[in-house]
C-alpha cells in the first residue's frame, strides 16, 4: 500500500504509479535506450493530498492513492494516450444503444477487416499522410463504396477524439449505380413460378408493395394487417452477434401504410401462418433458385421496389407518394430508377414525343403553305 508523505506546508501527499510514457526530445523526436534499442518510457505518478496535517489526514491521503491503485485499469485513459484501435472501440461502444444493430454490425465489420493496419497507431501520431496512404492501400483491392464507408468511419473516430485534427482525404469516385427494372414480362413469368409456394406473397409484397426484405420478415397478420392495407412499422435484421432481431424501421419514412390490391389481400388471407416464416437471406436465397429455375435473367429481390416505383412513375404518381410508400427518404434512389426507365414503358413515352414532334412540324409546314 503506497505512505503518504508529509509536506512541507503541513499537507500528507502520497504518489502512486500511474503509467508509463515514451521519451522523445525537444523536437519530438523518440529517445532511443543504447542497451534494448527501444525507445525509452518514464514512470508517471498520480498524486493525492489532504490538507489535514493530523494521521487522519494521512490515512485520507493513502486511502484515496488506494484507491487509484486499485480501478486505474478500469479508468479511461487520456485521449492523446489512445491507439486508434482502442477509440474505434470506444467509439462503437458509445453508439451500441443507439445505433440500429445492422450499423453496429457494419462497423464491427470494417474494424475486422478495413481498420487493421490503423489499429495500433497512437492517435496522436496519427496523420493527413498516413491516413491517405491506408485510403490509398484500400482503394487498390475494395470497392469505391466499401472505401468511402470505410473513410466516414475513420472521421468520425477522428473527431471525436482528434478534433484538431482536420481530415481532407481523397476519395474514389462513387460508381453509378447499375440498377435493373424487370420487365412486365419477368414479372408475369415470376408470379407464375411461385405460385403456390412459400415466396408468393413475399413477392408480390415486394413488386405490388415495395416491400423490403426485412418488412417482409418482419410482417405478422395478426397485428400489421387489416383489410387490404399493411401497417409497415418493423424490420428483421442481423445484429452484432449475427442473431436475427425484429426492430423498429431506421427512420421515419420507413413507417408507413402500404395498401394492396384485393387478390394480394386474398393470397395475404390464405398464408397458413401469420408470418412468412422466412429470413431476410431465406428470401434471397429462394428468389435466386427460383430465377435460376425459370431461366429469367439474374436480378435482386430488391429491384422489385424498383418495378414498383417505375410502375407507379409511368402511370404518373406523383413522386412525394411514390417515395412514401415505398419508405424512401430522398428521392436519389428514385432518379436513379426512372433513368433505367422499363424498356416498354420508355419506347411507349419516346414515340409519344416523336408524335407529337411530328404533328408539331406537320402543322408549321401546313400553315406555311397557307401563308403562302
Amino acid at each position: 500500500m503506497p505512505t503518504a508523505k508529509k509536506l512541507p506546508s503541513g499537507s500528507w501527499r502520497c504518489q502512486v504509479f500511474s503509467h508509463y510514457e515514451l521519451v522523445c526530445d525537444e523536437e519530438d523526436n523518440p529517445v532511443i535506450d543504447e542497451k534494448t534499442g527501444k525507445q525509452k518510457q518514464r514512470r508517471v505518478y498520480e498524486s493525492f493530498t489532504c490538507e489535514d496535517p493530523t494521521k487522519a489526514g494521512k490515512r485520507r491521503a493513502e486511502a484515496m492513492a488506494a484507491e487509484f491503485a486499485d480501478k486505474k485499469d478500469d479508468i479511461a485513459k487520456p485521449v492523446y494516450r489512445l491507439t486508434f484501435g482502442e477509440a474505434l472501440e470506444r467509439y462503437i461502444k458509445e453508439r451500441n444503444e443507439v445505433l440500429s444493430p445492422a450499423s453496429i454490425r457494419k462497423y464491427k465489420s470494417m474494424q475486422r477487416n478495413c481498420m487493421v493496419p490503423l489499429m495500433d497507431y497512437k492517435l496522436k501520431n496519427l496523420t493527413q499522410d498516413i491516413i491517405q496512404g491506408e485510403i490509398n492501400t484500400a482503394a487498390i483491392k475494395k470497392s469505391p463504396k466499401t472505401v468511402r464507408d470505410m473513410n466516414g468511419l475513420i472521421t468520425a473516430v477522428m473527431n471525436r477524439y482528434r478534433p484538431d485534427l482536420r481530415l481532407q482525404i481523397t476519395l474514389p469516385k462513387k460508381l453509378r449505380p447499375d440498377i435493373y427494372i424487370p420487365s412486365e414480362s419477368d414479372i408475369k413469368a415470376l408470379m407464375s413460378a411461385v405460385n403456390g409456394t412459400d415466396m408468393e406473397v413475399p413477392v408480390m409484397l415486394a413488386a405490388y408493395g415495395a416491400m423490403r426484405r426485412g418488412e417482409i420478415s418482419a410482417f405478422n397478420r395478426k397485428t400489421d394487417f387489416e383489410k387490404n392495407t399493411i401497417h409497415i412499422s418493423k424490420t428483421m435484421v442481423l445484429n452484432a452477434d449475427a442473431k436475427w432481431i425484429i426492430k423498429a424501421p431506421k427512420s421515419y419514412a420507413g413507417d408507413r401504410y402500404v395498401t394492396f390490391p384485393s387478390f394480394v389481400g386474398d393470397k395475404i388471407r390464405k398464408m397458413q401462418e401469420d408470418t412468412v416464416g422466412l429470413t431476410p437471406n431465406d428470401i434471397t436465397n429462394r428468389f435466386k433458385t427460383i430465377l435460376k429455375h425459370t431461366g429469367l435473367v439474374h436480378f435482386r429481390f430488391h429491384d422489385l421496389r424498383h418495378y414498383n416505383a417505375s410502375i407507379q412513375h409511368a402511370l404518373g404518381t406523383p413522386d412525394a407518394y411514390i417515395m412514401e410508400s415505398g419508405g424512401w427518404g430522398n428521392d436519389s434512389v428514385l432518379k436513379e430508377v426512372y433513368r433505367h426507365a422499363l424498356p416498354e414503358v420508355r419506347e411507349r413515352m419516346t414515340n409519344k414525343a416523336l408524335d407529337y414532334f411530328e404533328k408539331m412540324q406537320h402543322d408549321m409546314q401546313h400553315d406555311t403553305q397557307q401563308s403562302q
